[in-house]
């Protein structure tokens, strides 16, 4: 008898998730701070609800709660001696803490500067480097971070002179009665290193009015209704995961759950296994990547419809790297059974400079590709008698409201429509300026203009986005995207996306070639000698010329803290020797 008792007694303490259904009216991010945001959305019952690795919930945290955490972070903040304008770094852990803590910034009128967790980086040596190069950058007070991170993050905190706090300790703080200052629409209200961040920091100074010009623009453009909800596994410490997954749900009242992105890694599928169970799953977001490894984890011996339900999503968002329309092939192809719909598929582009958003596919258009021929990618004439090849490039929607798009030549000379070149971007969600940084920023803004560093081009007011300026590879003048010899790779048994880095290498001679480092599986010396000749073959095909091969092993490529592949970094680590190829017979 007394075993059932218990048992009942747990079943009651069981956690229960906020609802999605609220009779507060919405309000589309129309407030002057993003505080002002939390105030209104704690007046309702919706708010965040965070998941174990099995994706069950384990906690629920209501507006109103996060509110309150909030304000006692805030104070102690305030007891503290902070100051509005002080910033604080916070390790991004998915969680009620850092949104609390993160909050406790803003109301009071601190920055604060979501860090990277440990996952995205090749051990402790280069987590605590990277946490150091930010800190440095954003010269915070204080760096707080889970008690588990201490040895980590403590140890980089004390190489920059910064003092370091487990928020478990923070929050047995007293928190005293202290007035809140005021924030205004153009103050500063967060710092946001882009994923790209490593050596050189960059940190994004974003102001309440762009954050919140920008959050509309979200709700806006993903036409969002009284019925949505939201899961995401995101990172926190990206633009796409803080501002679309965290900051966008509170400042649009969205109740959301949440999966750590580390058990999204484990255990893809649980994903979709929580869009399936919360019946009022409408919006989700994520990386090309993230659709692939989940169809990839489908076996061909499970039906999807004995697992899942995605019949009620609507907006399957994706953005943050290059769009591949052959993945979202493949996922429909795995999911469609299951309920899931083509026209779910919600294509986007945008950067932590402009906030997030820059353009966004109006629903229920899907993926749409125009097939362009390589040769207009790579600005030349063509050769005669080569048969043409062309790239499918993915529509990535219409410029979010309030955003104006111009595609441009290297001189700033506006080009018409279907013309590629740099795409600039202007609007109120622009940034402020880079942190300490006015060389940086003169070097991509002009009179309210930022050079997104884009390649793309417009058509028929679409934008269509065909790589990075930076990454392109030009060899005897002529234009070659690294992208176009990663995916010819891709293609080979064996192999797949996130394998394969290209870049432009000098040679002894000193000319420029095409270097591709290609992750290797194989210790067979026989296999690997015939698979470098097999690509070799291929990139030839593809670019005309004869490159340098490298098989390297698993896991060498490195990767941002967004976990995309990072070609300049894998370039320098190349070239300076700490990237060591195979040693294969030519």
């Amino acid at each position: 008898m007394s075993t059932s008792v218990d048992a009942a007694s747990c079943a009651t303490q069981r956690p229960v998730a906020t609802p999605t259904a609220d009779s507060l009216p919405r309000r589309f991010s129309d407030f002057d701070t993003l505080g002002q945001a939390l105030d209104y959305a704690a007046t309702g019952v919706r708010g965040l609800n965070f998941h174990d690795a099995r994706g069950t919930l384990a906690r629920a945290y209501p507006y109103a709660t996060l509110r309150d955490d909030a304000i006692a972070s805030a104070r102690r903040l305030i007891a503290r001696g902070l100051v509005p304008g002080d910033r604080v770094a916070l390790v991004a852990e998915t969680g009620a803490e850092f949104a609390a803590l993160f909050f406790g910034a803003i109301y009071a009128g601190v920055w604060p500067v979501p860090l990277p967790l440990p996952t995205s980086f090749g051990g402790r040596d280069s987590y605590i480097e990277q946490l150091s190069v930010q800190l440095r950058s954003a010269d915070p007070k204080l760096l707080f971070y889970p008690a588990e991170l201490a040895a980590m993050a403590g140890d980089a905190a004390a190489a920059c002179g910064v003092e370091g706090v487990a928020w478990e300790d923070f929050a047995r703080e007293a928190a005293p009665e202290a007035p809140l200052p005021q924030a205004a629409p153009d103050d500063i209200a967060y710092l946001q290193y882009s994923s790209g961040s490593t050596r050189f920091p960059h940190g994004v100074a974003v102001t309440h009015l762009a954050l919140l010009n920008n959050l509309a623009a979200h709700s806006h453009g993903m036409e969002v209704i009284d019925s949505d909800r939201c899961v995401s596994w995101l990172p926190w410490y990206h633009d796409m995961g803080l501002v679309g997954c965290f900051l966008s749900p509170i400042a649009n009242q969205v109740s959301t759950d949440y999966l750590k992105t580390e058990d999204f890694a484990r255990r893809p599928l649980a994903w979709l296994d929580m869009i399936s169970r919360n019946e009022g799953t409408t919006l989700s977001y994520s990386p090309t990547f993230g659709y692939d490894i989940c169809a990839r984890r489908m076996s061909s011996q499970t039906k999807a419809s004995d697992r899942f339900d995605l019949s009620r999503w609507r907006i399957a968002g994706n953005g943050a790297d290059m769009i591949r329309p052959d993945v979202m092939q493949s996922f429909v192809d795995a999911f469609a059974e299951a309920g899931f719909k083509a026209g779910a598929f919600l294509p986007s582009y945008g950067l932590a400079e402009a906030t997030l958003a820059v353009s966004i596919m109006p629903p229920g258009e899907g993926i749409v590709v125009e097939l362009v021929e390589e040769t207009q990618l790579s600005g030349g004439a063509g050769a005669v008698g080569r048969p043409q090849r062309y790239r499918a490039i993915v529509n990535c929607g219409k410029p979010a409201r309030d955003m104006r798009i111009e595609i441009r030549e290297e001189d700033g000379t506006p080009l018409p429509e279907r013309a590629i070149g740099k795409l600039w971007c202007s609007g109120p969600s622009i940034m402020e300026g880079y942190f300490n940084d006015p060389e940086a920023t003169a070097a991509c803004m002009a009179d309210g203009w930022l050079d997104t560093g884009d390649m793309a081009y417009l058509s028929d007011g679409y934008v269509y986005i065909v790589g990075r300026a930076k990454d392109m590879i030009i060899i005897n003048g002529k234009n070659h995207w690294p992208q176009d010899i990663e995916w010819a790779v891709e293609q080979l048994p064996g192999f797949k996306a996130g394998d394969i880095a290209a870049f432009a290498i000098t040679t002894p001679g000193g000319e420029e070639t095409p270097a591709v480092l290609v992750q290797c599986r194989t210790s067979d010396q026989d296999e690997r000698s015939r698979l470098r000749d097999q690509i070799r073959e291929k990139v030839r095909s593809i670019t005309g010329m004869n490159c340098v091969i490298e098989l390297v092993p698993p896991r060498t490529l490195p990767r941002t803290s967004s976990g995309k592949l990072s070609r300049a970094k894998a370039r320098t680590l190349y070239l300076s020797g700490e990237i060591q190829p195979y040693d294969i017979a030519a």
